[in-house]
């Protein structure tokens, strides 16, 4: 069995509107915290990450306590909107559910996310098969991969945990079959199922 922790990012610092330097909040780097509470029992072998900073941060803190050092995917990233900021988050996030090849101009489609996502967490379960593994990662990003997996997961679970952050999914894999995927609200200690085994559901 492989189990994959994917942990969505903590509150990052809003002013800044650049994706890859964007840092956490002062609320993101104490909350990170709970993160590394979370992880420490979880006998991880491995730490990868998004490349973008507010990613890295939220799980620096678990990576330091537990000595392992984060290897960067770059194909892990968070969507690309665009070359402008967007004001009307909701929007644009209803209609990217909606159509997943909609996007803006220079921009990235749902469908892109995941593929490049999936592509990625494949590799990953190549490369650390039988392993328990952390993924630093993001709100979009997660949720089409959770979306790969079972699609009834969409627009109306992404706006519940659109504000929730850091927020942990753990995916586990017998082979490269998805057998569970679990949601972890880390403040308010719950669990919820999103789907039972993959097999179940074809």
């Amino acid at each position: 069995m492989t189990t994959i922790y994917f942990v969505r990012h903590a509150e990052p610092n809003y002013d800044n509107h650049d994706d890859l330097s964007r840092e956490l909040s002062s609320k993101g780097l104490q909350d990170r915290k709970l993160v590394t509470k979370f992880l420490l029992d979880k006998r991880i072998d491995a730490v990868l990450s998004s490349p973008y900073k507010r990613a890295v941060d939220t799980i620096a803190d678990f990576a330091e306590s537990v000595n392992l050092e984060i290897e960067i995917i770059d194909d892990f990233r968070e969507r690309k909107i665009g070359n402008e900021w967007i004001d009307d988050f909701n929007t644009f996030s209803r209609k990217q559910w909606e159509n997943f090849d909609y996007k803006l101009t220079d921009g990235e489609s749902l469908n892109e996310v995941q593929s490049r996502n999936i592509k990625a967490l494949g590799e990953v379960l190549t490369a650390f098969k039988g392993k328990n593994v952390v993924i630093g990662s993001h709100g979009t990003a997660l949720s089409t991969i959770i979306n790969y997996y079972n699609k009834a997961f969409g627009f109306s679970d992404f706006e519940r945990i659109k504000n929730l952050m850091p927020w942990v999914v753990k995916f586990a894999f017998d082979d490269d079959v998805c057998v569970e995927i679990r949601s972890y609200n880390l403040y308010e200690i719950s669990l919820m199922t999103y789907t039972k085994a993959q097999r179940d559901l074809q």
